[in-house]
């Protein structure tokens, strides 16, 4: 991977260019940013440069032997730390276990999010931390040389997964790394890293895409007609991730649109057995999607709320969204949406504390009927 296989951010990749260029790169950068904007892109590309045996003004040359390894990302001095969960096999996890769903996730696209991995390892109702484990693997395989005489690279995706006892461990190792070790963490959140670890990382800050260029991207890259990438750029609101998983429409999201209109046509219509059908429907979701569906639905209220105002620029609908809404939106108002959202909420706060998923969403259906008609 280079930096011409990533979209925008042209100033940051200057940046880490002069960086090199000028001898002043630190040995622990942090990524920073909003969500699809590029910052593991960014860092995989970085990693890839700092390990190749003759980098160029596009980054890693891509035919050195050190190149050629690091492209299937199995480059022995190429260290990758992410957030795992406790399966059947093993009460003490590390990212090693998971090494292979890893590098088969990067290598179809970097560009992906927390949602995308928790499939990927059949982690969709667990939580994925990184454990202290993880510190104590680092530490011994940094402890040995680099087998290619030159760099050693540890890429940490959402450091902010940490628990403390893991942040201070790896903060000995930030702090005072082995001879010619880079750090290159990429946080969602940085805020909710330890602080001691931020204060100790040259924070990289990768600002949201603009709609051009994922426009751009969609038609060059993926043979978009211009007015769809156009509509899919604008809906993606800078998130490059947002708008590739759009633009394979993938069944979940349909799913959940499916299930949005349903509730909210049974529920105005006193579809009392429908009602009870949906909410039975929605409970043999997992957990954690029928967490993405409430949120789902509340970013579907924004968008019906605004959509009363006739302002295109601030409307984020894609096709079939807006051809439900042109009849739906004029039912949700100033008297109910506040409510709604506030029920929709509670929902996702009650499903994440694991009450009763089919009594949840009954309940929040016989509520939308008298919403609804407020």
């Amino acid at each position: 991977m280079t930096f011409n296989d990533i979209i925008g951010q042209d100033e940051v990749k200057e940046h880490l260019h002069r960086l090199l260029r000028e001898n002043k790169l630190p040995h622990a950068l942090m990524f920073c940013g909003p969500r699809g904007a590029g910052k593991l892109p960014l860092a995989l590309a970085f990693a890839q440069m700092l390990l190749c045996q003759h980098p160029t003004d596009e980054g890693a040359c891509g035919t050195c032997t050190d190149c050629r390894m690091s492209h299937l990302w199995a480059h022995p001095d190429l260290h990758f730390s992410f957030p795992v969960y406790k399966g059947k096999s093993s009460d003490k996890p590390i990212s090693e276990d998971f090494l292979k769903e890893w590098r088969e996730q990067i290598s179809r696209s970097p560009y992906f999010d927390t949602e995308d991995w928790l499939e990927d390892i059949g982690a969709e109702n667990q939580q994925v931390v990184i454990y202290v484990q993880e510190s104590d693997n680092l530490q011994r395989k940094l402890a040995l040389k680099s087998s290619q005489g030159g760099r050693k690279v540890v890429v940490i995706w959402l450091p902010e997964r940490m628990n403390e006892q893991t942040g201070n461990k790896l903060l000995k190792l930030i702090e005072e790394p082995p001879v010619g070790t880079h750090f290159l963490l990429v946080s969602q959140e940085p805020d909710l890293v330890l602080g001691t670890i931020q204060s100790r990382v040259q924070r990289i800050n990768v600002p949201a895409l603009g709609e051009d260029v994922i426009c751009k991207a969609l038609m060059e890259r993926h043979a978009m007609p211009q007015d769809d990438a156009q509509r899919l750029a604008h809906i993606a609101q800078g998130n490059y991730t947002e708008a590739l998983k759009r633009m394979q429409q993938s069944s979940e999201q349909k799913q959940f649109f499916d299930l949005f209109t349903q509730l909210m046509r049974d529920s105005y219509a006193r579809r009392i057995k429908n009602m009870y059908a949906w909410a039975l429907a929605a409970s043999e979701l997992g957990r954690e999607r029928q967490k993405r569906m409430l949120q789902y639905f509340q970013g579907q209220l924004r968008e019906n709320f605004i959509y009363n105002f006739h302002q295109p620029q601030i409307s984020f609908l894609g096709r079939e969204e807006e051809s439900f809404s042109t009849r739906f939106a004029p039912f949700i108002n100033e008297r109910n949406v506040v409510g709604i959202m506030n029920e929709l909420s509670d929902a996702e706060r009650d499903i994440s504390q694991n009450v009763s998923a089919r009594m949840v969403f009954f309940d929040l259906a016989l509520k939308m009927i008298i919403l609804l008609k407020s």
